[in-house]
């Protein structure tokens, strides 16, 4: 780490440890911002965008049609940004039909996992220390990294930099351990503190010291990107999981780990902000687009089965394939309540009417796609190559 860089930053403190090597111990939250009159604007946009967004999530007939395949594109987009190659389309085949034939796929799942954990347990208690580490023991379970302490804090140093950097020429070195377990605790009083400061911009704040401690081993990105929807839901700014800010930080990759970068080396908090706000407009904008597309599909394929005359099993199943778009015989069965050939009955007359298509091309275990439903979920978000 190029200490240079860090000597004179007015968000932290260089310290030398023990081992002899520099790290970097941001400063207590809150920072002093510099309130330009950008900054108030973005935060009254992304205040209205996440309201439009969250409006539509309480007025959804149902709001499981959405609800699922979002946290699941946010769950391949944020895992997307450390490495992983799943795309949409294979995580909920493997959901469907439990086939690994994507090696990052379930990683990807235990995004989804922790996510939907985390939110029934903010039903109960708010976001903490605890709170974190039970997350990370969901999302490192089975995985790569799952020797890295899931659900523990780190008990040795950690550092970020190039693939096979070492301590030496990392470009940022987190806090030692005991610097980090104290940055942690005033990051939970911060966490709980009533600071007057608007919710989206403690947020921002939130997320760049989660990022800057790094307190795990391993996955410190997806969980960082995970409390950012909890604490969305937590602070009832979001009534429904339907964000997937992700989609924005993969976009603007460099920008989003240089922008965390300078706030470390020049205290350029404003301009973190700002490029986070951006996310929330962005995001929230793209998010109720897909949303009211995915609604008119919805009414035209149910004005479809009205027409057509459809059996009243395929009438029920049009409302699983958009909150499942990727399935087969069994999973229509379950949520049907019918008999395997009554199950495969209400798929086939989806196949005929074009709202589904069998993606597998095997004689068993078939798999069926709506690839309608996933071209508006996964468009602007495949993986080059990918399905």
């Amino acid at each position: 780490m190029d200490i240079a860089l860090f000597q004179n930053s007015p968000s932290g403190r260089l310290v030398r440890a023990v081992a002899g090597y520099w790290a970097f111990v941001p400063n207590p939250l809150p920072p002093k911002l510099d309130w330009s009159d950008a900054l108030v604007s973005l935060i009254s946009r992304a205040d209205l965008a996440l309201g439009t967004l969250s409006g539509l999530g309480e007025n959804l007939p149902n709001p499981h049609l959405l609800i699922y395949p979002f946290v699941r594109k946010e769950a391949v987009l944020s895992s997307r940004i450390e490495g992983t190659q799943s795309s949409l389309s294979e995580l909920l085949l493997f959901e469907a039909t439990k086939v690994e034939k994507q090696r990052d796929v379930r990683e990807v799942q235990n995004y989804v996992r922790a996510m939907e954990y985390g939110l029934r347990r903010l039903e109960e208690v708010p976001l903490s220390l605890r709170f974190i580490r039970q997350l990370h023991a969901i999302l490192m379970e089975g995985v790569r990294g799952e020797r890295a302490t899931p659900g523990e804090f780190r008990q040795s140093q950690n550092w970020i930099g190039p693939p096979g950097c070492t301590l030496d020429d990392a470009t940022f070195v987190p806090p030692p351990v005991a610097e980090m377990r104290e940055a942690l605790a005033h990051l939970e009083k911060f966490l709980h503190a009533d600071t007057q400061l608007p919710p989206l911009v403690e947020l921002a704040l939130i997320h760049y010291q989660f990022e800057t401690i790094h307190p795990f081993l391993d996955g410190n990105g997806r969980i960082g990107r995970l409390l950012v929807t909890l604490f969305l839901c937590q602070r009832g700014i979001l009534n429904k999981p339907l964000l997937y800010l992700s989609a924005f930080f993969e976009r603007h990759r460099q920008e989003y780990y240089q922008h965390l970068l300078n706030v470390s080396e020049k205290g350029a908090w404003r301009q973190w902000t700002e490029f986070f706000l951006q996310a929330m407009v962005e995001q929230s904008g793209d998010a109720v687009k897909r949303a009211r597309r995915l609604l008119d599909l919805h009414r035209s394929y149910y004005q479809t089965g009205l027409e057509k005359r459809l059996p009243p099993t395929a009438g029920q199943l049009v409302e699983l394939i958009f909150m499942k778009p990727v399935l087969n015989a069994k999973v229509v069965q379950e949520y049907l309540k019918v008999t395997y050939p009554g199950a495969q009955k209400a798929i086939n007359a989806l196949v005929e009417q074009g709202m589904l298509a069998e993606i597998t091309g095997g004689k068993r275990n078939k798999a069926y796609a709506a690839n309608e439903i996933l071209g508006i979920l996964e468009e602007d978000t495949k993986v080059e190559g990918g399905n």
